[in-house]
């Protein structure tokens, strides 16, 4: 059997096993399905040991780590249940309510990773929502689409745009100033999404109530790490100027919020999601080795999307549509060789990023926040359904990312 077959057939298992551990009741998860393509490439020669450990993109893995670092000690000393608290007392109706969970969810998805953001906000929105005794239901999906809408406009906002941001080489600032309109109009079109789907949830003026006291809160550590963080974040903008790298600044903030935060550090290490670092590196060798015996030179060949209207609708369809049965992530990892072969230029890029991350927003399976909020809402005894969740999340994916290809393509237009 020659290498390319073997090649294909390791991909193909890989593929497969991602696709369908994001079922529920698979023993096998995903990074499992990954490590298995990746250690399968190395062990039948497709790609040397050494060739595999450069196939891993180092600068990814470096921002992820320093941001999960970060994003870790902000969890366990409460940051985030602060600000879904003290942000969602200011909820007097259920309309204001929505609209603080929408725009609170999404602007801090931005900047605080969405995974981390919806597990942190959900257990509060299903607080107030029981001592005001209304339907949690339409508030969750709210909370869902707005993470991933707003974790669309920066860099740091989703693994996926960890990706596309390293590997495109656009400024921090750019993307964010970019994408910035994209995710702010997504988010009022998916506040007219509830109040349309939801009517007689928005129709009265229940008054709502919630007491934060149920939450902890570590003010003494938080002194130290919320600095440590925004000043991470002002360096993400200046990173070009001071000529340092996004994920050396990610880095260096960690290093700073282990030391000066008031949380033991091997708290912290420990509660890093080490898991999916070993994922993404599994990705790329699993990848590598794909590009490496030539199944992907029919498109590393030709430049197969242009620049223009037609070649940002394509992206994003087909962003649409492998989002739904790879996810996001492992969607974007494949992408990588095809955008770096020539064929991208910042638009195609940025487009990526936003149909990529918006497509995740079509079903319950399609990125990780709809999971961690399904779950969590669960364990509450909160019930999403499939079809109530597809409902909602087809129509604001379809017309958000009408929105986008509009946006991208008159920023393209005007140069």
């Amino acid at each position: 059997m020659n290498p390319r077959t073997i090649a294909f057939i390791i991909f193909v298992l890989t593929y497969i096993g991602i696709i369908f551990t994001r079922l529920p009741k698979i023993n096998v998860d995903r990074p499992s399905a990954a490590f298995f393509g990746a250690v399968a490439m190395i062990l039948t020669g497709i790609l040397p040991f050494d060739e595999a450990i450069k196939a891993i993109d180092f600068n990814t893995i470096a921002l992820l780590l320093g941001m999960m670092i970060i994003i870790t000690t902000l969890q366990l000393d409460g940051f985030f249940s602060l600000i879904a608290s003290k942000t969602i007392s200011w909820s007097k109706t259920q309309q204001r309510l929505l609209i603080i969970v929408v725009f609170v969810t999404g602007l801090a998805s931005a900047f605080l990773v969405n995974d981390a953001v919806v597990l942190l906000f959900t257990p509060v929105i299903i607080a107030i929502c029981r001592s005001s005794q209304v339907n949690p239901v339409p508030y969750l999906i709210a909370e869902i689409l707005a993470s991933n809408a707003g974790s669309a406009m920066t860099i740091t906002g989703n693994p996926q745009n960890m990706l596309i941001g390293m590997n495109s080489g656009i400024p921090y600032g750019t993307f964010l100033l970019k994408l910035l309109p994209v995710s702010l109009l997504s988010m009022v079109v998916i506040i007219l999404v509830m109040r349309l789907l939801y009517p007689a949830s928005f129709r009265n003026r229940v008054p709502m109530h919630f007491n934060g006291n149920d939450f902890q809160y570590q003010y003494a550590s938080m002194k130290f790490s919320v600095p440590i963080f925004l000043g991470v974040v002002v360096l993400f903008f200046f990173s070009r100027t001071l000529h340092l790298s996004i994920p050396v600044i990610a880095l260096g903030g960690a290093s700073l919020v282990l030391i000066f935060g008031k949380i033991r550090p091997s708290t912290v290490v420990k509660n890093v999601d080490w898991v999916l670092l070993l994922f993404f590196a599994s990705l790329f060798i699993v990848v590598e080795g794909a590009v490496r015996t030539g199944l992907m030179d029919p498109f590393l060949q030709q430049k197969v999307i242009e620049p223009d209207l037609k070649g940002i609708a394509a992206l994003h369809g087909l962003s649409l549509l492998l989002s739904q049965i790879v996810s996001n992530v492992p969607y974007t990892v494949m992408m990588l060789p095809l955008m770096k072969a020539g064929m991208a230029n910042d638009i195609l890029w940025l487009s990526l990023a936003s149909a990529s991350t918006l497509a995740g927003n079509a079903t319950i399976i399609g990125a990780m926040a709809n999971l961690i909020v399904i779950e969590s809402a669960g364990r509450e005894k909160v019930v999403i359904g499939f079809r109530e969740f597809f409902k909602a999340g087809i129509i604001t994916t379809l017309l958000t990312l009408g929105l986008s290809i509009l946006i991208l393509w008159l920023q393209q237009s005007i140069g």
